[in-house]
């Protein structure tokens, strides 16, 4: 198991009480569609986790595959001007959340932000979302996901 991916299973398991089940595919899962065909499910059962920038702040969007995250809506959310909300600076996503964009989980980032789960994401029994590398994913429930990021289940989608 490649070090980031086995680093997300240690940290779910000793921070939440998790025992996830990290699923590796060389070959990468870096877009929904890669990740579905991947694991074998539909593109709206992958929840990517987007990070953006809020006025200077990052927050995660983790949002059905299907989906693309809508900025403004994450403005409304935070009460910022809308042109503030943009994609995050890679390099500031893994000094500030620990994981690299491609491999961002939904929970056990190095500093506490906000989270919006996608309300598209709730209606399954069972989405994949990525563990620590852009070759690593791992099914959870939606419901898990709310509960250990205290994520708030929101529309912000496009």
């Amino acid at each position: 198991m490649y070090p980031r991916a086995k680093e997300f299973e240690r940290r779910a398991r000793t921070e939440h009480g998790l025992d996830v089940d990290v699923q590796e595919f060389p070959k990468g899962t870096k877009t929904a569609a890669d990740a579905a065909d991947a694991v074998g499910c539909s593109v709206e059962e992958i929840a990517s986790g987007i990070v953006l920038s809020a006025d200077g702040d990052l927050v995660v969007s983790v949002t059905s595959g299907a989906n693309r995250v809508d900025t403004a809506k994450i403005a409304d959310l935070l009460g910022v001007d809308g042109p503030a909300v943009s994609m995050a600076d890679a390099e500031e996503v893994k000094a500030t959340l620990g994981w690299s964009i491609g491999g961002v989980p939904p929970f056990c980032h190095e500093a506490d932000v906000p989270v919006f789960l996608d309300e598209a994401l709730a209606g399954f029994d069972r989405v994949w979302a990525a563990a620590g590398t852009p070759e690593a994913v791992f099914p959870i429930d939606p419901g898990e996901i709310v509960a250990v990021a205290d994520a708030d289940v929101t529309d912000i989608r496009e």
